[in-house]
Formats: C-alpha cells, structure tokens, sequence
C-alpha cells in the first residue's frame, strides 16, 4: 500500500473509533423513578444525543444540546442548537441560560444525562456578572495565541465563567447527575474537557492569574479584578452539590491510537504509540519526533524499519505571523524542514475533529518529495513557518486532508510512517 493510502486509513480508522454510535449504548444508566433530562455541549454532542435517542427505550423528559456550526444531526427528542467555535457567540450564550433553566427544580428521583466533549468550552459561554459576551470573545481570541497548554486556557476559562467549573451539576442538584465525556485533553482530565461543567475543579483564581502573568495576557482590567477579588471561585471537590455527580470518560485519544496500530499492523507495519498527551509548541514537537523519526531511519533505534510512530494529545501555536494557523500543519510542516526529504519517511497530522485551527480543513500529509515540490512552487517552507502558515504550504502541494464535520474528538493525531 502507498504510504498516502496508510496514513489515510490510519487517520479514518482513529476518527472511526471515538464514534459516539460505538461508545454511548454501552455506558446509558439504568432509568431513574423520576424524570430524564439530556443535556450536553461539545463537537461530539449532537451525534451523542442521537446515540442517546436510538439507544434509550424509556420517555426523555427534556433535552438541549449544542453543537458546533455544521456539526448538527437530527434528533427527534432532544432540541440540537448550533453556536460559535472556536469563538464564542450569542447563540451559545442563549443556549446556555437555556440549559440552567431546563436544569432548575429538579428532585432527587431525577436523572440528568450531560454529553460533553471537545468543543464545549467556547459552544457553552455563559460570563460571571460584571463580563459580557464581547469579553468572552476577546478573551478567546486572546488565550487562542498566546502559547499556553488546553489545560491553562480552560483554568481561565472556568474561573470567568457561570457554568463551568462544577456550576451546571451543582445546578441540576439534587438530581443524579452521569456525564458521559469524548475526551479531547491530554491526560482525559474530567475538569478540562469542555472546561469541566459538571466536574469538580482543584484550580483557583490565583492559578488562573499567575497563567495570565505567565504568558502575558493581556485582558481588561475589570477581569482581572473579579480574578483577583477570588468571586468567581469555581466547585471544589468537597462541595455537597457534587455527591450526586459521576464523571465517566467513555472514549479518549488513546482508544483512537490503538485503532490506528492495528490498521498499520495488518498491512505488516509495526506500530509503536509514543504517547497520547504529547504537548508544547507544535514547531518544537515536530523538530523532536524529527530526530527520533531519523534515528529510526537511519540507526535502527529504538525500533526497527519498518514502523509507524504514533502520537496524539494536543500541541499550541504561538502565532507570531499573518499565516493561516492550524497546530497540525504547523507541527507537520516543522518536521519537514527538519527532515529535509528524507525518502523513507512520510507522516500525516490532524485533528480528529476535522478543523485543525480556524480551517475547514483537518490537516495534511507530508511526503518525502513535499519540500522540492514547494520550492518549485516558489515556496519558502521556512518562511511560512515564520509566518504561521502551514495551511497555505500544504494546499498549495494539493497534500490537504479535508475531513468534513467527523461528529467526534479525541485531538490531535500524528502518525509518522518510516519505511526506510
């Protein structure tokens, strides 16, 4: 098989296993004496309420769920609403308040099934008193470039927000609350997928400055005042609001990388995961699994040629330039520089969610001849790399992986093919 070919069915076996179709039947409750109540946010939601729907054979009371733009699928119970990502906007704002008021006055007999996954932290915004939407949106476009990890960002984001950080569970007590989460966070933390709405949080308000400090954000003073004032302190886990809530993370990227080993193990290529929460500047990631991938090729060493070299988790972009972004491309097009066309050696980078960055686009391919073809072109790879533009280098070669909405997200995926 050519490498393009593998490194595509690698890529569509690891999005096919965090299909919600697969994951949800086997994790429903029991039903509750009272009432059930379907809620939910995040990429993966809208496909986990119609996993719901197919599999639940009682009455579901209630449900609202919110998805990303395009993302939706049809549902016949549970009401499916479409907001911004990776920006927030008013529709996710108006779904939000729309969520707690369907939570209200709820009794101990009652069941609420809350479907989180990647996504759900800029699908689901609803800002302490004292910040507006248009904060929310500057803050998100903020933190999107300034370098810190998914779990910095989410620690902010929490401690700025009336629903995450533990407040919708509290919310919906008395009630038993199951959540069901698709997790996108290296490490499948409970409290950073979707900034953790039904999860107890640790974190606090001066873990939430000293990262502002870190990175130099730079945010509206009267924010840093509520940070600062310790109002906006989210759950901790002693709270009595959360005895009644249990987390289960029910696929991971993990599950995505096994997938993908088996597919390159029976096409008789050795598959190794070298971790699923590889994290850290995408530029750097890729001139690191560069080297190994070369020490692979050249020395026999840590494994044998052939083999693939698989990683998920979720890297960052430092945007410095006027390029197109995309964490995937970025970290892809890096390591072609370092690997300067080496003739054994292919990978392939994307998001599972099918939008790597702000682009429809999920990522890319890279080939032994991608660098002499750019050049020919009249590219300059390390210049678009300067420029954060690793979409505009792997469109113009044609090498784009476009995925469409894949209903799902476990993160990054990464495999690297060395065939010689």
């Amino acid at each position: 098989m050519e490498p393009r070919d593998l490194l595509q069915q690698m890529f569509k076996a690891a999005i096919g296993s965090a299909q919600p179709a697969l994951c949800i039947p086997r994790h429903l409750p029991p039903a509750p004496k009272g009432r059930l109540i379907v809620i939910g946010a995040g990429k993966a939601s809208a496909a986990m309420a119609r996993s719901v729907e197919e599999s639940w054979v009682g009455e579901i009371a209630g449900g609202l769920v919110v998805t990303r733009y395009g993302y939706a699928v049809p549902c016949r119970r549970i009401e499916i609403v479409e907001s911004g990502h990776p920006v927030p906007d008013a529709a996710g704002l108006a779904a939000a308040q729309r969520m707690l008021e369907l939570v209200k006055g709820l009794h101990a007999d009652d069941l609420v099934l809350c479907l989180i996954s990647g996504g759900g932290s800029a699908l689901l915004p609803l800002p302490l008193p004292g910040i507006t939407l248009e904060d929310k949106q500057t803050i998100s476009r903020t933190l999107l470039k300034c370098g810190a990890s998914i779990s910095e960002i989410n620690c902010i984001r929490r401690h700025l927000s009336a629903i995450k950080g533990g407040r919708l569970a509290a919310a919906c007590y008395p009630a038993q609350v199951l959540t069901l989460l698709i997790s996108d966070v290296p490490g499948d933390n409970p409290t950073d997928i979707a900034s953790g709405p039904t999860a107890a949080d640790s974190t606090t308000c001066a873990d939430a400055l000293a990262i502002i400090r870190r990175y130099g954000v730079d945010l509206p003073q009267h924010i840093l005042d509520i940070l600062e004032s310790g109002s906006s302190e989210t759950l901790k886990p002693s709270d009595c609001r959360l005895s009644r809530s249990e987390l289960r993370v029910i696929s991971a990227p993990q599950a995505a990388l096994e997938a993908a080993a088996e597919v390159a193990e029976r096409n008789g290529i050795p598959a190794h995961i070298l971790s699923d929460r590889v994290e850290g500047e995408s530029r750097d990631v890729g001139r690191a699994l560069a080297g190994i991938a070369l020490q692979v090729a050249l020395r026999n060493q840590p494994f044998d040629v052939p083999c693939v070299l698989l990683s998920g988790g979720e890297t960052t972009v430092t945007v410095r330039g006027n390029g197109r972004g995309g964490r995937n491309v970025e970290f892809l097009l890096s390591l072609g520089i370092s690997l300067q066309g080496h003739p054994g050696i292919s990978a392939i980078a994307g998001d599972t969610d099918g939008v790597d960055g702000l682009e429809e686009i999920a990522g890319a391919i890279l080939l032994p001849d991608s660098l002499a073809r750019a050049w020919k072109l009249g590219m300059n790879p390390q210049e678009l790399l300067a420029d954060n533009d690793g979409h505009g280098f792997f469109q113009a070669l044609g090498d784009s992986v476009i995925t469409g909405p894949t209903l799902t997200n476990v993160n990054d995926f990464r495999a690297i093919l060395i065939t010689a």
